[in-house]
């Protein structure tokens, strides 16, 4: 059983930066791929990054690479989303997620995930 809490989120200016966290429960933190997605309002749930149990392997969406860096400190058990030249299209809830299976390179889909986070806000005005 994963437990995730996501923080960090806020309103920016567009070109501005948010950093999110994602703390998790649970002694087996170390051993799951972590993922970040996002929903706007009227949209389905879409992929944002995610990143294997030891970080080997990091996948970016299109639309956040080369400004988004996710990272993780498994001894804190936390997952981190750097957001940087933020547009107002990354306006939307995120969610941090982890799969069922430990050290299990999942896909990008969001049913392959089975534990998430309450979520956390990010607006980006322009």
């Amino acid at each position: 059983q994963v437990q995730l809490v996501e923080s960090g989120g806020g309103l920016v200016q567009a070109g501005g930066s948010l950093r999110l966290s994602c703390a998790a429960s649970g002694r087996t933190f170390s051993s799951y791929t972590m993922g970040w997605f996002r929903q706007a309002p009227g949209k389905e749930r879409e992929f944002v990054a995610r990143i294997s149990w030891s970080g080997f392997s990091i996948t970016y969406a299109d639309s956040v690479k080369g400004r988004f860096t996710i990272s993780r400190d498994n001894a804190k058990r936390t997952v981190y989303l750097q957001m940087n030249s933020l547009k107002p299209e990354d306006t939307a809830v995120y969610y941090c997620a982890a799969p069922a299976g430990t050290y299990s390179l999942v896909g990008l889909a969001p049913y392959e995930y089975i534990y998430w986070g309450q979520g956390t806000q990010v607006t980006v005005s322009s």
